[in-house]
This record gives structure tokens, sequence and C-alpha cells, in this order.
């Protein structure tokens, strides 16, 4: 659902479900959630939003302010990093012991492609039995402007910074390349075979174009 705000156009992720009141939610890439009873009509929920609209724009202002320059990597005891969409101290991550910021930052480094690895090789056998596909070959690589790719003899590689995004992003760039299997481009098959398994996957690339600039050593 789409709402004029102002000068802006908003798009909103409505969710229907039990509940009493209609309440707003929006995450720091952006994503505004309208959390609704069943049944309530989209002129409820327009207007539920229009009274909260200053609020809505300075939250996003703010939210866009604090994404414009991820901030520098600290490798040291209060070095805080993500994984699976989360942030962790370092020394929950990796062993820091006595080692000095490159040699640190190269096992944390190690650490995502390991996790990573594991991860979409369970998640892998997970969608290709659902979507009837199977891969010759998974790498984990180092990309930066590519999150995962299939090539034409059917070899997927993902990006090791994936593991620093939350599970379902993960998902997303897993089921996006399976795809690619049965239709190498993005046409309308492609679409519409990978919004049959995830229909929500919009909101994955929203948040990869919008949080990908953190994910980063």
């Amino acid at each position: 659902m789409q709402i004029q705000l102002g000068d802006q156009t908003l798009q909103l992720h409505v969710q229907y479900a039990k509940r009493k009141k209609i309440s707003l939610q929006i995450d720091m890439v952006g994503l505004i959630t309208v959390k609704a009873p069943t049944g309530t009509s989209e002129e409820m929920i327009r207007s539920a939003v229009q009274r909260h609209g200053e609020w809505i724009l300075e939250s996003l202002r703010r939210n866009a302010a604090a994404r414009q320059l991820p901030a520098p990597k600290e490798y040291q005891g209060e070095g805080r990093f993500l994984y699976l969409g989360k942030e962790y101290l370092l020394h929950e991550l990796i062993n820091t012991g006595e080692q000095d910021a490159e040699k640190l930052k190269l096992e944390l480094k190690k650490f995502y492609f390991a996790s990573l690895k594991k991860i979409a090789a369970e998640r892998i056998t997970r969608y290709q039995t659902m979507l009837k596909v199977k891969p010759k070959s998974i790498e984990i690589v180092e990309s930066r402007t590519k999150w995962g790719s299939c090539s034409a003899d059917k070899k997927l590689t993902f990006n090791y910074r994936l593991a620093m995004a939350p599970p379902e992003v993960i998902d997303y760039v897993i089921i996006h390349e399976l795809c690619h299997l049965l239709h190498m481009n993005h046409d309308r098959s492609f679409w519409r075979r990978l919004g049959s398994v995830m229909p929500d996957y919009k909101e994955k690339e929203a948040f990869l174009a919008r949080q990908g600039q953190f994910m980063t050593l």
C-alpha cells in the first residue's frame, strides 16, 4: 500500500492479525510496517498513518542521517560487528587474544566465510528441494558488487558478507540464485517463481539496498 506524506510517496507493509489496535513500526532501513486488526479497512489504515505523519517523516529523516557514513570498525574489546542481523562484541565471534587489528580482521573474515558456507549449505538443501533444482557447486567469495551469482554451468557463489545479514535476507539471496537455475534472466517467470517461494522478497531487496553499506569489515 502506498501513501503520500508531504512531498514523499511511502510504501507501507501492512500485516493483519488478531489484535485490538493499529500500530506502526519503522526499522533502521526505512521499512514502515503497519500492524492492523484483521478486517481493518484501507481507509482506516491511511487515516492512522496520516495522524502519525509528522513522527513518521522525522523518524525516516533520522534513520537516513544515521545511514550516511558507516562508523569505522574497532578491532578491540568494544568493537561491534554484525552477525546474522545482530550486533556482537568482537570477542563473542572470534578468539581475540593478543593479536593486532590486521590479524583480528583476517580472523573475523575467516569466521564469516566459514559461517556462511555452513549456513548456505543447510539452506540450499531445503530450498533446492522446493524448487526442484540442484546447483553444481557452491562457493563463498569476496565481492564489492554482488551478493550472489549463478553461472551458466550451474555454479553458485555467495558474498561472505551475507553472514552479517538476518537469516531471512540470506534466504532471499539463496532463493534468488537457485531460481536462476530455472530462469537465467530476470524475466517475469523468474520473479513469479521467486515470489512463489518468498512473497515478501522486495523487503529483503530493500534491506540489502539500504543496509548493505554497513555490512563490511
